[in-house]
């Protein structure tokens, strides 16, 4: 009896281990080749593992004939037997530019739908795509998180996101569709170069690797992980600390100021986001920071949503919207978002 093609074992044997527990998993796919070798994959595996699997597929409406073409995604789908099968339309926004609003609208629908059908949303990023990520947080300064790049499984805006191929290659999921005969749709977007991962994808990448010697895109991966395990060992001690040294009144100044930077910086975020402060950017944290170890005197740190932070008798306090609402001025000396 012949078994599967190599690339068609690889990418099941990626997918297995997640496939416990019995909580359903809906694959987002698109009909290209990442997202239809997972979701062959999960079909084949899923009801061996006793798992109910189905799929959706998302009709931005940007292409022509889109609907036509999430159609028969749809009918592929089911005929691998995924159930239920899905056609999502969405309207796609201004806001971020083509890709990133497309993207907005693409997760806001699938977050939907798990929601409604209780599982977690399976998706096909690759060993390629987390290489793409980690140079872009690179690029753009975005912060250690960024750098560290996706991670396999997490939960976010309202959904679990379960990402099994970050240690297959893009040529291992292509091989996959190709040897069991899966016709593979291929998105013009992906190679348009006005977008930056294109760019990534088709120039910097191969040159890295022909100035580097080859292995550019697993180096990338692998400093992803490791980056990732200490900055989640810092996450925890901050997360111990905060809860040490919360009280009614807000944080006590000469606790929290001994603490070393990468822990102090944690600890005010996550005091600031369990207070429901959103969109901190790494100016924000600065100014707070600023209070504990650079006090002269200063007065209020505005914060984004209007809350502020002001330092009182040894203590850091959130103070509510101000009267009259607005957006809050903002510290001076702005950087990058953080991560």
């Amino acid at each position: 009896m012949v078994g599967p093609s190599d690339a068609v074992a690889r990418v099941r044997g990626a997918v297995r281990p997640g496939l416990t527990g019995g909580q359903p998993v809906l694959v987002a796919c698109s009909g290209g080749a990442d997202s239809l070798a997972l979701a062959a994959a999960i079909a084949f595996e899923a009801p061996r593992a006793g798992v109910p699997a189905g799929a959706v597929t998302v009709d931005h409406g940007l292409q022509p004939g889109s609907a036509e073409r999430a159609g028969r995604t749809a009918g592929l789908l089911r005929d691998l037997g995924l159930s239920p099968v899905l056609v999502v339309p969405v309207d796609v926004g201004p806001d971020g530019g083509p890709e990133g609003a497309a993207r907005a609208a693409r997760y806001a629908a699938l977050a939907r739908v798990a929601g409604e059908h209780g599982g977690r949303v399976a998706l096909g990023h690759t060993l390629d795509d987390q290489a793409e990520t980690v140079l872009l947080g690179l690029g753009r300064g975005s912060g250690p998180r960024s750098v560290a790049g996706m991670v396999e499984q997490r939960t976010a805006g309202g959904a679990t996101w379960w990402r099994p191929l970050l240690g297959v290659r893009r040529t291992t999921t292509r091989a996959a569709c190709a040897a069991a005969e899966l016709p593979v749709w291929d998105d013009p977007w992906n190679d348009d170069p006005a977008y930056t991962r294109v760019r990534l994808r088709t120039e910097v990448l191969p040159l890295l690797e022909e100035v580097l010697g080859g292995g550019v895109a697993p180096a990338l991966a692998r400093t992803a992980g490791l980056l990732r395990a200490d900055l989640d060992a810092l996450d925890e001690l901050a997360a111990a600390h905060l809860a040490a040294l919360t009280c009614d009144d807000g944080l006590a100044v000469a606790d929290v100021a001994d603490l070393v930077p990468a822990l102090r910086t944690r600890v005010l975020r996550g005091w600031l986001r369990a207070a429901g402060v959103r969109d901190l950017q790494a100016v924000h944290l600065a100014a707070v920071d600023a209070l504990l170890v650079r006090w002269r005197g200063q007065g209020r740190v505005d914060l984004p949503g209007g809350a502020g932070v002001v330092r009182a008798s040894g203590t850091l306090r959130l103070e509510p919207v101000r009267d009259g609402g607005g957006p809050p001025s903002a510290p001076h000396n702005r950087e990058e978002p953080d991560a």
